[in-house]
């Protein structure tokens, strides 16, 4: 019993959904660039708790503007002009640092639906956001090829704003379909908050794994009754992202073991809610830990 996209012989592998505390370094190297010590300490600190797929730790800036920053087209919060690929690799660099530290690594999209409605259009190069979702999807297709060339094991898009209602499901799963297209490793979407709205049109994507929240919206399980995951594996959140408290290892592997009431293990990933950024490093890394450990007693049942 083994799943299948990522190692033959991982049960339940662990991975993140992205961000991790930005620990900044002092001295010149710091002055240089400083995050590059923090992107270090994420990458160290997922690796010490005993994570399987890790990230770059997503400590540079905050999701929307890690990406609308550096894509033509968008100044600060605006679009200005006609969206087009960022010049170079966005997040390859920390990546690439990442690989080198660890065997198996995602690399991580905001969304483009999730971008496109944190920014004001300023121009008449768009008609309405449908079509900025679709340019924004375009230029993060090739983000997602150029992480692919370096190795990534999988790239997950991250698209909260899906299951709020504010943005339009069907453009958004265009978008999704036209990043997924443009690579050929598994493609992974993270999707925020309460999910039955939406569940027939994420399965109907054109990915390898569907991410959502279990820790706190333990509901989202209930909504996969009878329900054709058409080969998708599915990552569980069985942390809370939203809580500080650093739940016991009894907690989180009860909530993996409702997981698996639902799944079958070999398609399960086993993973926060949501990202860690917003914790004390300290904190986050002890949530990591501790839900690793949860999944090593598991794992043990079904060896």
């Amino acid at each position: 019993m083994s799943s299948p996209l990522f190692d033959p012989g991982m049960i339940l592998p662990t991975t993140v959904v992205g961000s991790f505390p930005a620990v900044k370094g002092t001295g010149l190297g710091a002055i240089i660039d400083p995050y590059r010590h923090a992107v270090r300490f994420a990458v160290a600190e997922q690796i010490r708790a005993g994570i399987d797929i890790i990230s770059d730790g997503q400590v540079r800036e905050g999701m929307i503007q890690a990406f609308a920053g550096k894509l033509p087209g968008i100044r600060d919060d605006t679009i200005i002009s006609r969206i087009l690929p960022a010049a170079s690799g966005i997040t390859v660099g920390d990546t690439r640092y990442a690989l080198s530290q660890a065997k198996l690594v995602k690399g991580i999209l905001t969304g483009p639906s999730s971008i496109a409605h944190a920014l004001r259009i300023k121009t008449p190069e768009y008609r309405n956001r449908d079509e900025v979702v679709l340019d924004i999807a375009a230029a993060l297709a090739a983000e997602a090829q150029a992480l692919a060339r370096e190795g990534v094991c999988m790239i997950q898009i991250d698209e909260p704003i899906l299951s709020t209602g504010a943005a339009d499901i069907a453009t958004g799963t265009e978008a999704i379909g036209i990043i997924a297209g443009a690579v050929e490793i598994p493609v992974c979407v993270h999707v925020c908050g309460p999910l039955a709205g939406i569940i027939d049109d994420l399965l109907r994507l054109p990915i390898a794994v569907l991410d959502i929240e279990a820790a706190t919206q333990p509901e989202n399980l209930g909504i996969f009754n009878e329900k054709d995951l058409r080969g998708k594996m599915i990552g569980c959140g069985c942390v809370a992202s939203s809580d500080h408290d650093v739940e016991p290892v009894g907690l989180i592997k009860e909530r993996i073991e409702r997981c698996i009431d639902v799944f079958s293990p070999e398609t399960i990933l086993i993973d926060p809610d949501c990202g860690l950024r917003m914790h004390t490093p300290e904190g986050a890394a002890a949530k990591l830990s501790r839900m690793c450990e949860a999944v090593r007693l598991v794992r043990r049942e079904y060896k």
